[in-house]
């Protein structure tokens, strides 16, 4: 099987939040709130998987009101914040739509992903992610986090599946 083919049998995303969709800085205000940037091309194909019927979650360490309104807005009703221990909504996320775990791809970035995307059918990261993760990757994107790495794996799943709005 080649590399793209592996992206076609996907039937669920799972995203981490910063260095993912977001490009792993934060710019602390000086009463103490975090703000994130994350891309708007991430949140098109977000939006855009959701609509082709996939399943969409977000499990993150980071605790954010605006990140979780912001995925709301794109139509994710799967959201984790301030998770310290990935597995377990990961478990919950699978058991809820009785998800195989060989059509689920997680991206992630950092050491809190390892053991989720050693369970993941599709682990990939950002171009710009921690060494370990890079080494477990089944795909690593060209694209940094929140630079469009998050939409370059969406877009291949729709795509290979007819999905994607041009197609």
């Amino acid at each position: 099987m080649n590399q793209l083919e592996q992206f076609r049998d996907i039937r669920a995303f799972i995203f981490d939040v910063d260095g993912v969709l977001t490009n792993n800085q934060v710019l602390v205000m000086e009463n103490g709130q975090l703000l994130r940037n994350m891309s708007v091309r991430d949140g098109y194909a977000i939006r855009c998987a959701v609509e082709a019927g996939y399943k969409v979650c977000v499990i993150t360490g980071a605790r954010s009101e605006g990140v979780r309104l912001r995925l709301e807005a794109l139509g994710v009703t799967d959201i984790y914040i301030g998770i310290q221990d990935k597995l377990e909504p990961y478990e919950s996320f699978i058991s809820a739509y009785g998800l195989d775990e060989a059509h689920v791809l997680y991206m992630g970035d950092d050491l809190p992903d390892y053991p989720v995307m050693r369970r993941a059918g599709l682990p990939c990261c950002p171009g710009d992610a921690a060494p370990e993760i890079m080494g477990l990757a089944l795909y690593i994107s060209p694209l940094k986090g929140g630079e469009g790495c998050a939409r370059d794996v969406i877009e291949k799943v729709l795509r290979l599946n007819g999905r994607w709005l041009t197609e």
